[in-house]
């Protein structure tokens, strides 16, 4: 009789890019032939609460006989209530998750996630800033940067392993280096990897708060082609009372002369922007101005947010709008960011795109359209393709 198969570890992330990159450093620190599950939760909004609950529950229907361990945000705001549910063999907090003494491991036993396609370095973690309708500082902690000594390193480490790409990521990536010694510019940061890595094909910035893009960074988004020609904006709103609600440090008017400057310089500079819609006290002004600054920023990548209130929050205790019209204003929001991103993907039609290959016969441009390739690219190919305008090839 043949041995039975040994379960591998699984790790099942939710929530943003730093807790992709976070995953792939757990699913290679834990041990071969461990019958263990992680789920690396996300607490963001009340909605990624209960997915990390459903994902809890399909995770032990799934491998009943596992260890179920859950890290991430969820397990230290929501902790009391994680720990009711009777699938869970444990919780790790999210400061301690990649440290290998919260797994029994050896403190020296930390091994490189293995490189794919791109590799994401989450060069900074935690939050110093108090956005009222944020939870996450409560299971992120205050900013702590990586050294740049330390980033070059995991940047060579990756290189090594094939990265043709890397993206680096965090919490709140602008407040780089604010814990460092001399508090080091992002834009230093950046620069020190183009310049110790000429043969890094493409560099790409995770979400940023525009008011911080120091001067360096700036002169590097503007003129640096192997610095993708793709900047996502961690705008959350277009009107400045609103803002001013949110406690964001930025006006509208910051963001628009930053993209105009920008895009004066690199006219192809695909501009994304995180917005929420239906927060406390917006009016109907307010919401037209969230809909303008959409085209006035010629917003590619929208990523639309409907307002959900976090207990624990300053913005869950103001008024409340009533769901239904959170939803229509969110809908509104969605066709407006569906509109300008057709124009532009029709606007590449006969363009050269120079597309990084995935492994699923698709890949990014560099300003982040995602393209379909030739079925057999092979993964990590980067190849010049034309799209025509009968068969444009851009994927939505």
């Amino acid at each position: 009789m043949s041995a039975p198969l040994v379960n591998q570890p699984d790790v099942i992330s939710l929530g943003c890019r730093l807790n992709i990159a976070e995953s792939e450093k757990l699913r290679a620190m834990l041990p071969d032939g461990e019958d263990v599950v992680v789920v690396n939760s996300c607490a963001v909004t009340n909605e990624a609460v209960r997915q990390t609950r459903q994902a809890i529950r399909k995770a032990r229907r799934a491998r009943p006989d596992a260890r179920l361990i859950v890290t991430g945000c969820a397990a230290d705001i929501e902790r009391e209530q994680l720990a009711d549910m009777p699938e869970i063999d444990g919780l790790i907090s999210n400061q301690s998750k990649l440290d290998p003494r919260a797994w029994n491991l050896p403190s020296d036993h930390a091994p490189l996630a293995p490189t794919k396609t791109r590799a994401f370095i989450a060069v900074q973690n935690g939050c110093d800033h108090a956005c009222t309708f944020c939870i996450i500082p409560q299971g992120r902690g205050t900013s702590r940067s990586m050294t740049i000594a330390e980033v070059l390193r995991e940047v060579e480490q990756h290189l090594e392993l094939g990265a043709r790409e890397v993206v680096l990521t965090g919490v709140d990536v602008t407040s780089w280096g604010h814990d460092l010694p001399e508090t080091p510019p992002l834009g230093a940061l950046v620069g020190a990897i183009l310049d110790r890595f000429p043969s890094l094909a493409r560099l790409r910035m995770s979400s940023l708060d525009g008011i911080e893009i120091d001067e360096a960074l700036f002169e590097l988004f503007a003129s640096e082609p192997r610095l993708m020609p793709h900047l996502h904006l961690s705008l959350q709103h277009g009107h400045d009372l609103i803002l001013k609600r949110m406690k964001r440090r930025h006006l509208r008017g910051d963001a628009v002369d930053l993209v105009q400057r920008l895009k004066a310089r690199r006219p192809d500079i695909a501009i994304g922007a995180d917005l929420i819609a239906g927060f406390p006290t917006e009016t109907a002004e307010h919401h037209q101005a969230n809909l303008s600054i959409i085209r006035e920023l010629d917003t590619v990548h929208g990523h639309i947010f409907p307002f959900s209130p976090r207990e624990g929050t300053p913005a869950a205790r103001m008024p409340q709008h009533d769901r239904a019209l959170i939803k229509e204003r969110a809908a509104e929001l969605r066709a407006a960011a569906a509109e300008t991103r057709t124009n532009w993907l029709d606007s590449l039609v006969g363009e050269p795109l120079q597309v990084l290959a995935e492994g699923d016969n698709s890949g990014y441009s560099e300003s982040y359209a995602r393209v379909a390739l030739p079925s057999g690219t092979q993964r990590g190919t980067i190849l010049t393709v034309t799209p025509n305008a009968h068969e444009k090839g851009l994927l939505q």
